[in-house]
């Protein structure tokens, strides 16, 4: 068994970019910065704060939805799956590793009452992103016929 989940809670750098592909599929990219806070050392070095800068990748109705409400400094909660591709470009072999999103949760907003009110948007569980519906893994189907 392999599982491939991540979560994140952030502040997005930029507003996403949403394109739209065949047959009106949205598609929202944006970038998430999640840090780790620095620390003293007993012998008085400091660590600085630590930033990792995240890809996040949004597909079809979620896509829709960020464009919308998600904007440069959101505080968002995202829960998906790490996906590495490659490509290249003047004969060099590129690397980009994303974080492609089921769940986004923004955060942080306060109602007039200083209430938190948060805006949750899952990925129904037909929406696939494309890529994983063009590029099949073959499995061997056990005696009772599931693939495990």
């Amino acid at each position: 068994m392999s599982v491939n989940k991540v979560i994140l809670v952030g502040n997005v750098g930029k507003d996403p970019e949403v394109r739209y592909l065949d047959k009106n599929v949205a598609v929202a990219n944006f970038t998430l910065a999640t840090t780790e806070r620095g620390y003293t050392l007993q012998s008085g070095t400091q660590v600085p704060d630590r930033t990792e800068w995240h890809n996040i990748v949004a597909w079809r109705g979620l896509a829709e939805l960020s464009e919308k409400f998600i904007r440069k400094g959101s505080q968002l909660y995202v829960e998906g799956k790490i996906q590495t591709r490659s490509w290249e470009k003047d004969g060099i072999k590129r690397y980009v590793t994303e974080i492609y999103a089921d769940t986004i949760q923004l955060l942080g907003k306060k109602s007039d009452a200083g209430e938190i009110a948060p805006l949750s948007v899952t990925k129904p569980a037909d929406e696939a992103a494309p890529e994983a519906s063009m590029s099949p893994v073959a499995e061997e189907e056990t005696e009772d016929g599931l693939p495990f």
